[in-house]
């Protein structure tokens, strides 16, 4: 899931200020699950914005609204009509959605109420741990299943460096040495040979990395063609 935090109010209102008619628009998927930009949350900013501009004396009227998803057009569309009546949209969604929101609505601003900030796990109630790092290259088949670009301080592709310490990171005593954990886990798989394997430098040429990745999945496509005709 996409992890995200909801950004200071000081700058969200900054942001909000010098407009007339604000709707903050939350997403109720990934940052719902965070607790920073569901359908709860949205109201709760909208509610701490309203009280801002009341003790402001600035003219406002600020409401809410939430959608599923930010990021499928066939959730936010029907509210399209709604949302391209208000100066400003202030997106509670991750930054995906407010890309994807801005490109759609036409001549209304679409801004970020949050920082979007890791693909994570949910470990135990309320925490969140980066787990990924949507590189496009994944090596989780040569690393026992965790990944060396999130979890690695350095993104080492190749073992440890010399700062692990008890299978800690010398970054941080509260960071786990991934391939400590790596190595660990290869000895319950009994697939240590793979470590001998060395795993060649990134790839970062043009087309792999670089700009905005771009996936086609030709079965979805051919599906709702088929459906359309």
């Amino acid at each position: 899931m996409i992890v995200g935090s909801q950004k200071p109010f000081d700058e969200i209102w900054e942001m909000v200020k010098d407009f007339k008619k604000v709707l903050v628009f939350g997403c109720n998927t990934c940052v719902a699950i965070c607790h920073s930009g569901g359908a709860k949350e949205a109201e709760e900013l909208a509610s701490k914005i309203r009280m801002k501009a009341s003790q402001e004396g600035a003219g406002m009227q600020v409401d809410d609204l939430a959608v599923q998803r930010h990021c499928e057009p066939e959730y936010f569309e029907p509210e399209m009509e709604k949302v391209r009546g208000y100066d400003l949209v202030l997106s509670t969604a991750c930054g995906v959605g407010v890309n994807f929101l801005s490109e759609r609505i036409g001549e209304t601003p679409v801004y970020p109420g949050l920082n979007t900030t890791f693909f994570g796990a949910v470990t135990e109630p309320g925490v969140f741990v980066e787990m990924c790092a949507g590189c496009g290259d994944c090596v989780l088949h040569m690393t026992g299943g965790i990944c060396p670009i999130a979890r690695c301080s350095k993104t080492l592709m190749n073992g440890p460096c010399g700062g692990t310490d008890e299978g800690k990171c010398e970054v941080s005593s509260e960071i786990d040495c991934a391939w400590f954990l790596i190595v660990e886990r290869m000895k319950k798989l009994g697939t240590m040979e793979k470590l001998l394997e060395i795993k060649p430098p990134r790839n970062w040429a043009p087309g792999t990395h670089g700009g905005p990745r771009r996936m086609v999945a030709e079965h979805i496509k051919d599906m709702e063609e088929g459906e359309a005709q």
